[in-house]
């Protein structure tokens, strides 16, 4: 793949799909997506136009059209509060699918019944591992999921998220990756540090923004982004996440700027935000 035009015409980028050559048009680099946001070169990384490429493409291929974890909204509260910030998601998938599997989800289950599940050992790659807050988590959970038997879901995403927010252990971000799983042509966005690190390269949040106390504005600009690039705010969420926990830890090492070329990094399938 290579930029065929000059910087002052449009981008063209090829591709071979499924036996054939498909081909993306884009605005020239110096053309702006948002104001004061240029398109780039869609080979260099963390570009607007790299970001609008790499959906093509993972679109193309079937990529990203299935976020859910679970089959019901106690099972993708459960799944999204036992994973987030410090959990492996192996691991969070392990403890999901363990209090699934004993029929630990429901409305009566006590914080007792779910902390002596999530305890036990799970075996990964042939080595014990123990789950992290255990007891806090199942405190949460419990209390999730007495709630959850009088809940009706708004038909409003924004009203769904805030309404999810109100449960206990769930901030704004978990409750995005709810309704992003559950609804994905949703317009929530889960601003972690991979998305806040690739927002910020783009000029599109401020440094003094912070997920704690500027989640909305975050997540409005990454939406308008996310619309102006023609990816939907779920699948953009999504691609960066996976790239971005790869891309950040490479870049560091090798002391490389975010021009890179792409060959620095392979694509790196993360089954959980």
């Amino acid at each position: 793949m290579k930029p065929t035009n000059a910087a002052k015409t449009m981008q063209t980028m090829y591709a071979y799909i499924a036996g054939e050559t498909r081909e993306l048009k884009l605005p020239a680099t110096d053309a702006e997506v948002l104001p004061g946001i240029r398109w780039g070169a869609f080979d260099e990384l963390l570009t607007p136009a790299y970001w609008r490429g790499q959906a093509w493409q993972h679109l193309q291929l079937g990529n990203y059209d299935e976020f859910r974890l679970g089959g019901t909204l106690a099972e993708e509260v459960a799944a999204c509060l036992l994973g987030g910030w410090g959990m492996p998601a192996e691991l969070a998938l392990a403890a999901y699918r363990r209090v699934r599997d004993r029929c630990l989800l429901r409305s009566d289950v006590t914080a007792d019944e779910l902390e002596r599940a999530l305890a036990e050992p799970f075996l990964l790659h042939g080595r014990p591992r123990k789950y992290r807050f255990a007891k806090q988590k199942s405190r949460y959970l419990s209390g999730c999921l007495s709630r959850l038997s009088n809940f009706a879901p708004p038909d409003d995403d924004i009203e769904f998220r805030n309404s999810l927010e109100k449960l206990p252990g769930i901030g704004l971000k978990t409750a995005s990756w709810i309704v992003r799983n559950m609804r994905p042509t949703s317009e929530v966005a889960i601003v972690d540090i991979h998305i806040l690190r690739a927002g910020r390269h783009l000029g599109l949040f401020p440094e003094d923004w912070e997920p704690q106390s500027h989640y909305r504005e975050l997540e409005e600009n990454f939406v308008a982004f996310a619309r102006a690039i023609g990816v939907s705010a779920a699948t953009l969420d999504a691609l960066m996440w996976d790239q971005m926990r790869q891309i950040s830890p490479t870049l560091r090492a090798n002391g490389c700027s975010a021009n890179a070329q792409l060959t620095l990094f392979g694509r790196d399938s993360g089954s959980l935000h």
